[in-house]
């Protein structure tokens, strides 16, 4: 049988807030939450409250977190995996990150046109759906497709773009459209 660990103190728990930093990208939320849930399962073991806020914002100083670098990383990280901008604005409100920020990193209409092609690529919805003993793509297999991309954050419109198209040129084309008029 496991002996318990022995409570933190104001040492010990700087210690597992600088080794959590070092160990993960984080924003100062995460690391507020990791550092309250280690004082729920140890106990205090100090005079005064702990004051977990205290040591983010500090870390925040030292450069160590920064929220808005952290949110451009995490919503690029999830853009480029196919997912949409209603799943990544989920993912940085569970995390902590200010609306604001949110808002900055948001994807604009090229970003959002590249991810749903990469999801629909990947996992072969659409145009990109490729039949198995000349099977079509079945209005029961088209609504579950549809019905992915939804949960995976993307616009009905977006969707419906996607999984209307002719072809993967198609697609090609709708992406490149977005690109053009960027620049």
């Amino acid at each position: 049988m496991k002996r318990p660990k022995k409570p933190l103190d104001s040492a010990r728990l700087q210690e597992l807030a600088l080794a959590y930093v070092a160990r993960f990208s984080t924003s100062t939320s995460k690391l507020e939450t990791y550092l309250k849930r280690k004082l729920r399962e140890r106990g205090w073991e100090g005079e005064a409250e702990p004051d977990v806020a205290a040591i983010s914002a500090r870390y925040v100083e030292l450069g160590y977190i920064d929220d808005a670098a952290y949110a451009r990383a995490k919503a690029g990280g999830l853009l480029s995996r196919g997912y949409g901008a209603r799943r990544v604005s989920q993912a940085l409100y569970a995390a902590g990150i200010d609306e604001n920020i949110r808002e900055d990193v948001a994807p604009d209409e090229l970003k959002m046109r590249l991810a749903v092609q990469k999801m629909a690529q990947k996992r072969r919805f659409g145009p990109y759906y490729v039949p198995k003993d000349g099977q079509s793509l079945d209005r029961d297999r088209r609504e579950k497709q549809i019905a992915a991309l939804l949960r995976a954050g993307h616009g009905f419109d977006i969707v419906g773009k996607v999984m209307n198209a002719r072809s993967a040129e198609a697609v090609d084309d709708w992406v490149n459209e977005a690109r053009d008029e960027e620049y």
